[in-house]
């Protein structure tokens, strides 16, 4: 009898054996925490977060995973939406606004595996709105904001871009928060772009410029705008926004998102550490409701959606390689000069000093987001993301591998004329084997 009760004991102790890292089991399990448990979503948060005192941090631990209060508090919003295609161009066009469907973008079913997941992340990808946008509206439908006087080429000098079927990716009509109807964004607006007509989900749309649209909106409504406002939103350019939460001048470029599953670090300030799923959906939940104000939250089966959407997104085919002597030469140099910052198989690493790195430091030292360091990005489809740096600073791979943008002459940045310091590994190489890397980065 003792030794039945010893078995019955021991078996009743036992655990199951952990499921593999990012199999379906594991990742079920990792949706139902964060989904249902506050306490694993604070835990996650904090792990997550690497300098716990500046804004972007102190902002989330003060309001998030408090259970009844702070941000978890606010009323979930499943929208009503209608991505923007010809027909409801043609309305506005017409002064007229488009039927928005009466379902709710989500239909309240959690999905039940990834492909589901996927399915679902995707719609929030092109559907859900951040918030409306008066620099869309007015490119889009002047009479909307109180303006007789459209963009002339209708928001695409600006990188509102429309594909082959005449849809433009990333900008919504939707019923808003308050009942009004508004034109909005979403994140495709800033993360896809269209090549010959086709939308690549994933692509930075380095072409979009907020602070141009922003401006002609108030150019041609005549609403105020402050001085000081209106000339940072100038210097933004296309495909870099200053979206953080201080005063500083620290405008980034728009990141690619592919490889984000093999990425340690979030953001070009590696301000979150990416300890695994949670800590993307809790990106991806606190920036909705930031953008929307701090007015509603999204449900959280949509943040998880729309972390397994991105993690799913794969870059177009690379480059094709016209001299296969080159890239293997680039490769070799590559490993020698590059791969002590550039660890992983993507050609991604860990967050690095900014003293080490040398360039601006603004960001990386911020009040809003520093951390005192820049994140090693992806080298996926390195070729096709200039410019730059995190501030979207170097116009070409050649520049970034050449002493010339050091110089206080240099006139080639893509932001202006002015030296481009920082980063300078590589740059002291011989030309022939500068070319040699060049090669290898294009064939990535």
């Amino acid at each position: 009898m003792r030794a039945l009760l010893f078995v019955v004991v021991i078996g009743c102790g036992s655990t199951p054996p952990e499921p593999e890292r990012w199999s379906e089991a594991w990742l079920e399990r990792e949706a139902q925490r964060y989904i249902g448990s506050v306490h694993s979503r604070r835990e996650s948060l904090e792990a997550s977060l690497v300098n716990p005192a500046n804004i972007y941090s102190k902002q989330r631990l003060a309001s998030y995973g408090h259970g009844t209060k702070g941000w978890d508090a606010l009323p979930e919003w499943n929208p009503r939406s209608r991505p923007l295609d010809r027909e409801a161009l043609e309305a506005f066009a017409a002064s007229k606004w488009p039927v928005i469907p009466r379902k709710r973008l989500w239909d309240g079913k959690r999905p039940h595996d990834r492909a589901g997941w996927i399915a679902l992340g995707r719609r929030v990808f092109f559907e859900y709105p951040l918030r409306a946008e008066i620099g869309v509206e007015h490119a889009l439908a002047p009479w909307l904001v109180g303006s007789a006087v459209a963009m002339p080429d209708g928001g695409e000098g600006q990188g509102i871009e429309r594909a082959s079927d005449g849809s433009v990716p990333g900008v919504v009509a939707f019923d808003d928060v308050d009942g009004t109807k508004r034109i909005g964004i979403t994140c495709a607006v800033c993360h896809t772009a269209v090549r010959e007509g086709v939308v690549v989900p994933g692509a930075a749309r380095r072409g979009f410029d907020l602070g141009a649209l922003r401006l002609a909106y108030y150019k041609n409504t005549g609403a105020p705008v402050a001085p000081e406002l209106a000339r940072r939103m100038a210097t933004w350019g296309a495909g870099r926004a200053d979206v953080t939460e201080d005063d500083d001048e620290d405008p980034v470029a728009i990141p690619d998102l592919w490889s984000l599953r093999d990425q340690t670090h979030l953001t070009q300030a590696g301000t979150i550490r990416h300890i695994g799923p949670a800590a993307l959906a809790l990106r991806q939940e606190t920036q909705l409701l930031h953008a929307n104000a701090l007015r509603v939250r999204p449900p959280r089966e949509l943040a998880w959606a729309l972390a397994m959407y991105l993690y799913s997104l794969e870059p177009p085919p690379a480059r094709t390689v016209t001299n296969p002597a080159a890239v293997e030469k680039g490769a070799a140099l590559f490993e020698e000069h590059c791969r002590s910052c550039h660890t992983r198989p993507d050609g991604g690493g860990d967050s690095i000093p900014v003293m080490r790195v040398g360039t601006d430091p603004s960001l990386a030292n911020g009040k809003a987001r520093g951390t005192g360091n820049y994140r090693v990005t992806s080298l996926v489809r390195v070729a096709d993301a200039a410019p730059y740096l995190h501030n979207g600073s170097v116009p070409t791979l050649d520049a970034l591998l050449s002493t010339g943008r050091l110089e206080a002459s240099y006139a080639g940045g893509a932001r202006g004329p002015g030296p481009l310091r920082g980063h300078t590994f590589g740059a002291s190489l011989p030309a022939a084997d500068r070319a040699a890397l060049v090669s290898y980065l294009e064939s990535l």
